[in-house]
């Protein structure tokens, strides 16, 4: 690992100074770490990623080291601003101080890791009723991973439908063949006879079927 690293594109002074350990665990590793950013950012905008960041915040792991009152009230105001009244987001900013000297404090809180079991434990313990808006940011960022997979796939499946050669498909056609596509689960407990019975109750026809 130690020998220079012979790279045809570099001068001969710059081999000679390059390691083979050196290209691997620094070249060729910031190669890949640059790849996999660019293509995280591709994926995710950046009002997704402050989402995702915000929605930290709630985070029980490690004793709730990332509860943030701030972050959590930016995360409701600016996402969700239709779930929430004006009198409700001030009655919020009220519920996230209290519980922070409440659950935050209680040691049947303290080895929770998920958003998921932090949501269980309030409603268990009956504290979901002392706090009922901070209950209803728990389920809504709950929604976060179903809603991303699910614009994932569509993405996805919207690839392989509309190829070069289907370019000319209409929106309609397109949007019921993405349903068959994803959702091939349910689509295949169909039979052939029932689509054939639907189609025909949808409208007479001149021709039997």
């Amino acid at each position: 690992m130690s020998a220079s690293f012979a790279d045809l594109i570099r001068s001969r002074r710059q081999m000679d100074s390059v390691t083979v350990e050196h290209h691997y665990r620094v070249d060729l590793f910031n190669a890949i770490i640059d790849y996999q950013l660019n293509e995280l950012n591709s994926r995710f905008s950046e009002q997704a990623t402050e989402l995702l960041v915000l929605s930290a915040a709630l985070n029980p792991n490690d004793a709730f080291k990332s509860y943030n009152v701030d972050e959590i009230y930016n995360l409701v105001e600016k996402f969700y601003p239709s779930d929430f009244s004006t009198q409700e987001m001030t009655q919020l900013e009220y519920e996230l101080q209290h519980y922070e000297f409440d659950v935050l404090k209680d040691v049947n809180f303290q080895m929770l890791s998920t958003v998921g079991e932090l949501c269980q434990k309030l409603v268990k313990s009956g504290k979901s009723n002392s706090y009922p808006l901070i209950d209803r940011v728990l389920r809504l960022v709950l929604t976060l991973p179903v809603s991303t997979a699910t614009t994932e796939r569509a993405f996805s499946a919207m690839k392989i439908i509309k190829t070069r050669l289907r370019n000319k498909m209409e929106d309609d056609f397109l949007k019921d063949y993405m349903i068959v596509y994803i959702e091939d689960e349910i689509a295949e407990k169909f039979t052939s006879y029932e689509i054939v019975d639907e189609f025909k109750c949808i409208q007479s026809r001149r021709v039997h079927i």
